[in-house]
């Protein structure tokens, strides 16, 4: 019998059975450091004992309510989600695309209640990705998500982010509701903003009336050093912005968090949520965000982050046949390769280490936050050790 799951992954032949720490096992026995994570998803790593013990807990208690009746926990988790950021209100929701649609749908909420409801318009920008649901993949900078799923919906366009007269114009239309965008890009190859472009478009956002929303889904939950990526700026906070993958650390929560002012449309009946912040889901997230926040985490991230980043710039000056910049932030890292991206993330898993691929031929290092520095160092030789099955020589210094 043919397999009977829908062809839309091209996946490696790898089975993946367990894992501790930083470590994955595979079926076969091999083992394997993990720089996936999910897609930045596993930031405490896998098996972790304080998300083990939460989910044991809870599970013994209550797996599932409506939404109809209130659950303790979200508040809990939005109260920690409230403290630590820009934002008064949160929906939860079950996975990043969710979060954005949320997030989508408060922007053109807002205005509505405003009695401006001809404002629609979403700017996104090239390169970006938001999710695979129909409005994420229209708010999307990659025509080809939308491929063979009929017409762009009305509302969304896409502007180079080197574009500042056509960002300021479009940001200026009267039909414009929100701008979105990641402040260091993921699925579009790990590129950073820089401080004076994310405060730039909050100042055009606020002085024409435009909401920002920050989709942090893969930057968030100390990504990049900070809980969240926006937050090495003065001067950019969002007015709504998107979590999700980290937030779980493995288990699907998803949040959108917005300002009261905002939030003001999201009234009862405009958004809901089957599974969205059930007592299971909020167990392991509020375990995670406690453990994610901790100063210790972050700087431990921070350190191995920037360690990552020295070692790998080296390695870059010395295979220039190989690579061709580095780029993110933190432990997101996109390395910018000259042969095919997809043939290099399978070398590298033949030497035992996991890397994800990325737009415009990158692939990324998504490592979890607790690496250690000597995990670091067998990351960085793995990688050497790949370059050698592609391109010349090293280069030597004198």
């Amino acid at each position: 019998m043919s397999d009977p799951l829908m062809n839309v992954y091209n996946r490696a032949p790898l089975a993946l059975v367990s894992g501790r720490g930083a470590w994955v096992f595979a079926e076969d026995g091999s083992t394997y450091l993990d720089c996936v994570g999910g897609v930045a998803t596993n930031a405490l790593g896998h098996a972790h004992p304080a998300l083990v013990a939460a989910l044991t807990e809870q599970a013994q208690h209550l797996w599932h309510v409506s939404n109809i009746f209130q659950i303790p926990q979200q508040t809990a988790l939005a109260d920690r989600l409230v403290a630590a950021s820009f934002a008064d209100r949160v929906f939860f929701a079950n996975t990043g695309s969710e979060a954005v649609e949320c997030a989508l749908k408060t922007a053109r909420r807002y205005h509505a209640a405003n009695g401006q409801p001809e404002r629609i318009d979403i700017i996104g920008f090239e390169g970006s990705f938001h999710g695979r649901t129909y409005a994420a993949v229209n708010a999307s900078g990659n025509a080809a998500y939308l491929e063979g799923f009929g017409p762009r919906l009305p509302g969304y366009l896409q502007l180079n982010v080197r574009d500042a007269a056509g960002i300021e114009a479009a940001i200026a239309a009267d039909t414009t509701a929100a701008v979105i965008v990641e402040p260091v890009q993921g699925e579009g190859g790990a590129r950073a903003l820089s401080g004076e472009f994310l405060q730039r478009l909050r100042a055009l956002c606020t002085e024409h009336g435009v909401l920002l929303i920050y989709d942090e889904v893969q930057s968030g939950m100390g990504r990049t050093g900070k809980l969240f990526a926006h937050q090495w700026f003065e001067g950019v906070e969002p007015d709504i912005m998107a979590l999700a993958k980290a937030l779980g650390s493995g288990f699907p929560v998803a949040a959108c968090l917005a300002t009261e002012a905002a939030a003001k449309g999201m009234t009862p009946g405009a958004h809901g949520s089957t599974f969205g912040g059930n007592p299971l889901a909020m167990a392991v997230a509020i375990a995670a965000f406690d453990e994610i926040s901790r100063p210790e985490t972050l700087m431990l991230s921070r350190g191995v982050g920037h360690h990552l980043a020295v070692e790998l710039d080296h390695l870059i000056r010395r295979r220039p046949d190989v690579f061709v910049e580095r780029r993110g932030k933190g432990m997101l890292i996109g390395l910018k390769l000259k042969p095919n991206n997809r043939e290099f993330m399978a070398a590298a898993r033949d030497r035992g280490l996991l890397v994800a691929g990325g737009g415009d031929n990158c692939i990324r290092l998504l490592p979890p936050l607790i690496l250690s520095r000597e995990e670091a160092e067998f990351a960085l030789e793995r990688l050497e050790q790949t370059c050698d099955a592609f391109g010349a020589a090293p280069i030597r210094a004198a």
